[in-house]
């Protein structure tokens, strides 16, 4: 059980969040815990979707924005994304097990997406105090500046999803997947 409520329901949400809430059951079919976790604050989903919209139509590849979040997840040690990610990195994203797995360590089978978590994971591990070396070699396997802006997005929304989803432990609505780290 959740630590934070929950509303059952769009229509047990907060006046401020039920059109976002509603859009969001139009787009992925139902409302999953975290977003109706986060429309207790209107204002928080509203900033949670818009960044989440923004990403869809980023320069940065769907595939290698799943690939990050299931890595962040995995350091940030947040289980309800790691599920959720887990789930779309296979059925949405069409990640195998072995990148799935490759991803949660930080790494890729595509040499260019790997360069990019590896750096994702980076950002996280270091919290943003990357070394030359680190940002040079995400330039040099092809990303460009929007990419690497696109990359901390992408590493920053998921913490953000990663530490609500903690500090309320929110209830997971999705084959559940363990972390292999506990977060600190």
């Amino acid at each position: 059980m959740s630590r934070i409520h929950t509303p059952a329901s769009v229509e047990a949400s907060p006046q401020g969040s039920r059109a976002q809430l509603s859009a969001v059951a139009k787009n992925l079919g139902s409302v999953p815990n975290l977003f109706r976790l986060v429309g207790n604050s209107p204002a928080a989903l509203k900033g949670y979707l818009g960044l989440s919209n923004a990403l869809s139509g980023a320069e940065l590849d769907a595939k290698t924005q799943e690939r990050i979040a299931l890595a962040v997840a995995e350091i940030n040690g947040c289980g309800y994304c790691l599920s959720a990610h887990t789930y779309l990195g296979r059925n949405v994203a069409k990640l195998d097990d072995a990148e799935i797995t490759a991803n949660r360590n930080g790494a890729s089978s595509d040499p260019k997406a790997s360069a990019a978590v590896r750096f994702a994971a980076q950002i996280v591990n270091t919290r943003g105090h990357v070394i030359d070396e680190e940002l040079a070699a995400v330039t040099d396997a092809g990303f460009s500046a929007a990419e690497i802006v696109e990359i901390v997005l992408t590493v920053a929304l998921n913490t953000f999803t990663n530490y609500i989803n903690e500090v309320a432990k929110t209830e997971i609505d999705f084959p559940v997947v363990t972390t292999r780290r506990a977060a600190a």
